[in-house]
Formats: C-alpha cells, sequence, structure tokens
C-alpha cells in the first residue's frame, strides 16, 4: 500500500507540473518575464512557506539549526537549478507543451540520476558513486537508461524537425505560437541539463528533512523543510534575470498597467506557480513512501511527461502534421518513458 500510495503521489505531482504552464496563456498584454516572475513568487517563495508552516511548524528553527555546509549546497543547488526552470519556461515557449516538456524532462531524468554519483565522486563522499557505475549491475542499467534517454530525446528532435517541415506559418501560430525549434531544442538541452540539480539539491538537504522528523514532524512532509531553501536559489535566479529583462524590454509597468486586465493577470500567474509548486508537494509525499530518492525522480519525470504530452494532443499542439510526424513524436516519447523505467530499475538495484 505504501509503494502504491507513493506512485499515486508521483502521479498527482506530474500531472500539476505537467499542466501548470496552461494559466500562463491566459494571462494577456504582459511580457513572458513580467508574468513569469509573478507565478515564481508563488512558486519559490509564497506557496513553500505556507506548505512548511502547515506541515512542520517549527521549519524555521529546523533550518537555524542545520549545517551552513548543508544550507549552502542546497541553496547552490537551487541557484543552478533555477537557471534550468527559467530556461525551462522559455523551451515551452518555443517548442510548446509536448516537444518542449519531453526534450528537456529527457535530459532532466538522465542526469537527475546521475548528477548525485558525479558529486560522490568529486567530494569523495559516501554513497553510490559514478566510478562504481561501470562495475555494477544497477549501474550499469543506469547508463543504458541514460543512452536510451538521449535516444528518444533524438527521436522527439528528429519528430520537431519534421513537425517545421509539415506545418506552414499560418499553422504555426494556431499551434503553438512563437514555435522555433533550432532555438527551442537549445534551451530544451540547457534547461533539462542544469534542472537536474533539483534532483541533487533534494538529496543534499536530507539532513534538514531528517531533523525535521527527528523533532516529531510527519515524515510524509519531511521534504517541504527543503523545498524552502532550495526555491529561495530558484527564486535569486530567476528575480535577477526577469528584472534585467523587465529592465531592457521596458517592461516594469506590467505590473501596474490599467489598460491590461491585471486581476485577472495575477490571478492565473499565481494558479500557474501554484501548480508549479504542487509537483513537489506531492512529490516529496511520494518519495516518503517509495524511500528511493534517484527511483522517485525518475518517476516523477516519467509522469510529467506523459501527462504533457497528452496535454499537448488535447491542446492541437500537433495539429496539421503528417500522421508519421505524429507517430514519430509517440515513438519519441515511448522511447523515453522506457529509458526512465530501465534508469528507475537500475536505481533500485544499486540503492537496495
Amino acid at each position: 500500500m505504501s509503494i502504491l500510495l507513493g506512485v499515486v503521489f508521483h502521479f498527482i505531482g506530474g500531472a500539476a507540473c505537467g499542466s501548470f504552464y496552461l494559466p500562463y496563456s491566459k494571462v494577456r498584454k504582459w511580457s513572458w518575464e513580467s508574468y513569469w516572475i509573478v507565478g515564481g513568487v508563488f512558486s519559490w517563495l509564497i506557496c513553500p512557506l505556507v506548505a512548511a508552516a502547515i506541515t512542520i511548524p517549527d521549519f524555521a528553527q529546523i533550518i537555524a539549526d542545520t549545517p551552513t555546509s548543508t544550507l549552502f549546497w542546497t541553496y547552490l543547488m537551487g541557484v543552478l537549478w533555477g537557471v534550468g526552470g527559467l530556461t525551462f519556461g522559455l523551451a515551452m515557449r518555443y517548442l510548446g507543451i509536448s516537444l518542449g516538456m519531453s526534450v528537456a524532462l529527457g535530459f532532466t531524468s538522465a542526469f537527475g540520476a546521475l548528477v548525485p554519483p558525479i558529486y560522490r565522486d568529486l567530494a569523495a563522499v559516501e554513497g553510490i558513486r559514478f566510478s562504481g557505475m561501470f562495475t555494477s549491475s544497477g549501474g550499469q542499467l543506469v547508463l543504458l537508461g541514460v543512452v536510451v534517454c538521449l535516444v528518444g530525446i533524438a527521436i522527439c528532435g528528429w519528430a520537431g524537425v519534421r513537425k517545421d517541415r509539415d506545418l506552414i506559418a499560418d499553422q504555426m501560430v494556431g499551434t503553438v505560437k512563437e514555435f522555433n525549434l533550432s532555438l527551442g531544442l537549445s534551451v530544451a538541452v540547457f534547461a533539462g541539463i542544469l534542472s537536474a540539480c533539483m534532483s541533487f539539491g533534494i538529496q543534499a538537504g536530507e539532513p534538514l528533512a531528517k531533523l525535521a522528523v527527528e523533532r516529531g514532524n510527519n515524515p510524509l512532509f519531511q521534504t517541504n523543510v527543503i523545498l524552502v531553501v532550495l526555491l529561495w536559489g530558484g527564486l535569486t535566479t530567476n528575480l535577477l534575470w526577469c528584472m534585467i529583462l523587465n529592465a531592457r524590454n521596458k517592461s516594469f509597468g506590467d505590473y501596474v498597467n490599467g489598460a491590461t486586465p491585471l486581476l485577472r493577470n495575477y490571478l492565473f500567474a499565481a494558479i500557474a506557480g501554484s501548480m508549479w509548486f504542487l509537483q513537489f508537494f506531492f512529490y516529496g509525499m511520494g518519495a516518503s513512501k517509495l524511500s528511493n530518492g534517484p527511483s522517485s525522480w525518475i518517476l516523477h519525470m516519467a509522469f510529467i511527461i506523459l501527462v504533457s504530452n497528452t496535454l499537448g494532443i488535447l491542446f492541437n499542439e500537433w495539429k496539421g502534421v503528417t500522421p508519421k510526424t505524429l507517430h514519430t513524436q509517440l515513438l519519441g516519447i515511448a522511447v523515453i518513458i522506457m529509458s526512465v523505467c530501465i534508469v528507475g530499475y537500475g536505481d533500485s538495484l544499486a540503492y537496495h
């Protein structure tokens, strides 16, 4: 029952992430950086603090009592993830939900499983190390899964090339308004690799979670105290970049421009940001039931890919393409999901 609940929690979290970008489409007459940071304030500041205050009332004292080194690494991974999260939004902007999510999360899944063991090699700390993965059956499966994942990403990329050829300019506007394959793929690759730092950040912050449980808090919500510190890092990166864009594009006026539907824009940006946070709220609950960080990460990614691609098809992002192009995309998704399963199984062997 515990494993089943873990899977259900990961599905809810994956569904929240796979669909969080949809409310942004309801924002009118605001620049991208304006609605992205408004949503981000809810994602990375308000929601984490509210969730932690409700589920771990003494979270502030736990953070204060945690070694500085743990807080530093957790925050730093949040900063690096923030760069990935920032460009993740651009990937959705230029590729659409289905293709953007598939490429970016494919890389996130692969590197999310590799970053922790590489760090243990470099820092000479205990645990599964990258060098040891070549000599263990679990490690070899993880590496195989990474290769399969890259193959799936390549197939999805080819589907994007075919889509670019299939659709004329007018059709592009009807599916993804700012579709740009070359730019979108570059951004998605970059976003996917750095977004994997979220996986390591959660593991780096494990001392926070352990301290929360030791002090009598519900283990189901132990990750929430990690998210407070981790997402501060994400907020730092995104806030700085969006402020730079606001200055460059002269879009600071968006926040008070009475000619735009201000209440509507703030509302939908807040909904999008809150939905984004829910993915990791439920991720933490799922991980507490499965007791396997890397495999939880992989399962989480798989559900996001499934949900985002389902929504992409439902919202006609692939409307007008040839059946062969659509089948190519579906094949790429299937290969990515297969790689996720391989990596997850390999991790289960390595961690047990």
